[in-house]
């Protein structure tokens, strides 16, 4: 067993920094962002549906619904739907939830248990199209005991049960009566939550009204309003004109509003990572040797220090360097030598061109990155070009996901994923076989035995040790077959006029702009004097 960094969640909490002023606020822009009681946030993309039964909202922070629990700023569990955390019983096999009094849903019907069931029974259902289903695997069974207890019986003890049942919850009298797949829940919702969809122009913005009869307490922010903004420069441009009171950015874009008056810079620290994502059957990024030979091939500390502008840390896999799960003994620099070697004992040999090839095939692939993202752009081509120096030409395209997600089986792919709460949250679906190709859950297709014995006995263990030995195990067994080249984590980055208070930030996942950010706690902001 290696040593570890043992550090909290507290530590590893994102840093609020950079510029601070007596702040004026913003114009406000079309939508009247700087009208009190308004904010207009500038986000990259939007969700295809708000329903949780497709798994909108899944890991927590939702405007619109509660999950029986929630996260505080540290990350750890508190009451949200529920009063109390659960009552775990039978060794870990049953969790009792008991019901908040007095919640309503936004249309004025009361919160019970069988809303509880209804939400967790449809998303596991065969015929609901929530791909994240797999997350909720150990669930034998989830029964109502009178109005407000709910009883999860699991089919085996698992660890990060507890951290599940953030999933929001969704009221039986709509949903129930509609396709779960179809039916207009999915863009006209109504849940328990501190806000309430007023409007929705798919690719323009998505406007929330305040919740007066939140159970929680009527949000101050009356108005918020996600403009959906795909382009990384465009978004810094609305905010500096501003149209918008903040937005996510880039590190280097974010940089260039520390001498801004009124604005203040919020960095939060995450477990989103960006990789290459190397198919199985294509046959050059599926080979074992090419993998090998990438991941010696680049140089991430180079990706951090000049495309992140040191808001990152290097990736040697799926889980960040200061986790508590991280296998140290994996760290490993830049090693061109040794990327050559491993494709001359595989016979891959260097051609006239620079380009290495084996049997009369070129060691050549395409790498695809979303159009506008400038940080996806960038790892794209510094891959590109350390590939290169090993004798592999990656060929790099920029395209939109409708043109990406169907060739994402067969060509390679700058990927972003990452999730908090526990290491089987992003590492199952991300590796796991039974998973291959099930939309952007293990989309490289990989499949390891060594891996998936290792994500199984870390699921299905309450022994912490064991569970550490076994992510250990997933992570050297990631080194000697690596289905993804690790590039970096990412620190996100946030502007926003410095107009509120109560703006702090969590560790993140992957996914942020409408859940995560300076606002995962909007309802509880405060108007500065």
């Amino acid at each position: 067993m290696t040593t570890r960094r043992i550090r909290g969640a507290a530590a590893a909490v994102a840093m609020a920094g950079a510029v601070t002023a007596c702040s004026a606020p913003g114009n406000g822009g079309a939508d009247g962002g700087a009208a009190a009681g308004s904010v207009v946030i500038g986000v990259s993309s939007e969700p295809d549906t708000l329903s949780p039964l497709l798994g909108y909202g899944k890991d927590g922070n939702s405007k619109i619904f509660d999950g029986l629990l929630a996260r505080d700023a540290d990350l750890r569990l508190k009451p949200a739907l529920a009063k109390a955390l659960p009552e775990i019983g039978d060794n870990g096999r049953t969790y009792t939830y008991t019901l908040r009094d007095g919640v309503k849903f936004s249309d004025g019907e009361p919160l019970t248990a069988d809303d509880v069931v209804y939400t967790y029974r449809t998303v596991l259902d065969d015929r609901t199209n929530n791909t994240a289903k797999s997350e909720l695997d150990a669930i034998k069974e989830v029964r109502a005991d009178g109005d407000d207890k709910v009883v999860f019986t699991l089919d085996y003890p698992y660890a990060a049960f507890a951290a599940r049942t953030v999933l929001p919850v969704v009221p039986e009298h709509i949903a129930g009566e509609q396709d779960p797949n179809t039916g207009d829940f999915n863009t006209k919702p109504v849940g328990t939550g501190p806000y309430v969809l007023a409007g929705w122009s798919k690719g323009e913005k998505l406007t929330f009204k305040a919740n007066p009869d939140y159970w929680g307490g009527a949000p101050k922010v009356k108005k918020l309003t996600m403009a959906i903004i795909a382009d990384d420069d465009v978004r810094a441009t609305r905010l500096r004109s501003g149209d918008l009171d903040g937005a996510t950015l880039p590190p280097n874009l974010a940089a260039t509003f520390k001498s801004d008056d009124g604005k203040k810079t919020y960095r939060a620290t995450s477990y989103d990572f960006r990789a290459v994502s190397l198919p199985t059957g294509n046959p050059v990024a599926g080979d074992t040797a090419v993998r090998r030979a990438l991941d010696l091939a680049v140089d991430r500390r180079a990706m951090v220090d000049k495309i992140l502008d040191g808001a990152g840390r290097p990736a040697y896999g799926p889980l960040p360097l200061d986790d508590d799960w991280f296998a140290e003994d994996v760290e490993r620099s830049q090693d061109l030598a040794e990327a050559g070697r491993v494709l001359d004992r595989a016979g891959w040999k260097a051609g006239k061109d620079g380009v290495r090839a084996k049997d009369g095939r070129p060691a050549r692939f395409t790498l695809y990155y979303p159009s506008g993202d400038k940080v996806r752009q960038d790892h794209a081509l510094a891959y590109a070009s350390d590939a290169k120096k090993a004798g592999i030409d990656v060929q790099v395209e920029s395209a939109t996901w409708e043109v990406i997600e169907p060739r994402m089986k067969h060509d390679a792919v700058l990927a972003g994923f990452g999730s908090t709460g526990d290491p089987d949250f992003g590492l199952y679906t991300l590796l796991h076989s039974s998973l291959a190709g099930d939309g952007f859950n293990n989309m490289a297709l990989y499949d390891n035995p060594a891996v998936d014995k290792a994500l199984d006995t870390a699921r299905r263990s309450q022994d912490t040790p064991v569970r550490e030995a076994a992510y250990d195990d997933l992570q050297r067994a990631l080194v000697k077959n690596p289905g993804y080249t690790f590039l970096t984590h990412i620190d996100h980055m946030y502007v926003l006029d410095d107009r509120w208070k109560g703006l702090t930030t969590q560790t993140e996942p992957h996914e942020h702009g409408f859940a995560s950010g300076p606002w995962w706690n909007v309802e509880d902001w405060q108007p500065k004097a």
